[in-house]
């Protein structure tokens, strides 16, 4: 017997969830607002706007936010941080170190690292992803896998406009621009992807093999990323730190923003949201 909850409720409870099914056949329970919650209560604020007004508001505020936050950590890193107790030395003997022991296999493997965290792999994945989930009309869910890759990428790039900071000294294996080493951007890029899909998937389906294993396939993937990004001399391991924040608030923001549409959508009685 199924038990039916509240769109609005903060957990779905049904026997198909407990045996790894879909806990519901309309929404991923993470992107539900829960009932009393910041997101219900900041749309009840907005006076009725759209949803998708109400997302896009959401969303830009925290995009700004994090920017700021970003833009704030860098300058700490790079001018305080690096500058003190030789935390600067430090973190340049780590690329000094691996650059000292590439061989043709890890140069290599670390192409593969940086390529599936590029600008040409997570742009496929997210126009796929959003594409299947428009075609099944989810729309929220659509709007996460490209709205989380959006957030992160403008966050970078507001970031290292401003803050300038050069790249490990040693032989680069990618040609890009020399003082826009933090934060990691691939890295930041990997954990909005891949990381903010698996929340998705380990949300909506409970069994917990599969949660396991898909929490270690995003756990793996960043690291091999960041990993990638030491070796190939592109980034310092401080700016493989600041690029998980950026990565991680990414998610956050979008998981927030789609639960705020997803209350003016009720509000509103729009079901669906």
């Amino acid at each position: 017997m199924e038990v039916e909850t509240p769109r609005t409720g903060s957990r779905f409870l049904t026997t198909a969830s407990q045996r790894g099914r879909p806990a519901s056949a309309d929404d991923v329970p993470v992107l539900v607002a829960r009932q009393g919650g910041p997101a219900e209560r900041l749309a009840g604020r907005f006076g009725g706007l759209h949803p998708t007004v109400v997302f896009l508001i959401a969303m830009l505020v925290g995009l700004a936010a994090i920017a700021v936050f970003s833009v704030g950590l860098g300058f700490l890193v790079t001018r305080v941080l690096e500058r003190a107790w030789g935390i600067g030395a430090a973190d340049e003997r780590v690329n000094v170190w691996l650059a000292a022991h590439r061989t043709s296999s890890r140069t290599e493997a670390s192409l593969v690292g940086s390529t599936v965290a590029g600008g040409v792999v997570l742009p496929i994945v997210v126009a796929a992803v959003a594409l299947v989930c428009a075609v099944l009309r989810k729309w929220r869910l659509a709007a996460f896998a490209v709205f989380v890759l959006a957030v992160e990428s403008a966050t970078y790039r507001a970031t290292t406009l401003v803050v300038h900071s050069h790249r490990p000294r040693v032989v680069r294996l990618e040609h890009l621009p020399v003082n826009a080493s933090y934060p990691s951007g691939h890295t930041a890029a990997s954990i909005a992807v891949y990381g903010g899909l698996v929340l998705l998937l380990t949300s909506r389906f409970t069994n917990s093999v599969f949660r396991t294993f898909a929490w270690v396939f995003a756990v793996a993937m960043v690291a091999f990323v960041a990993a990638s990004r030491l070796y190939r001399g592109m980034h310092h391991p401080l700016d493989i730190g600041g690029g998980v924040l950026v990565g991680v608030a990414a998610v956050v923001v979008l998981v927030f923003a789609c639960r705020t549409a997803g209350a003016a959508a009720a509000s509103r009685g729009g079901g669906r949201g």
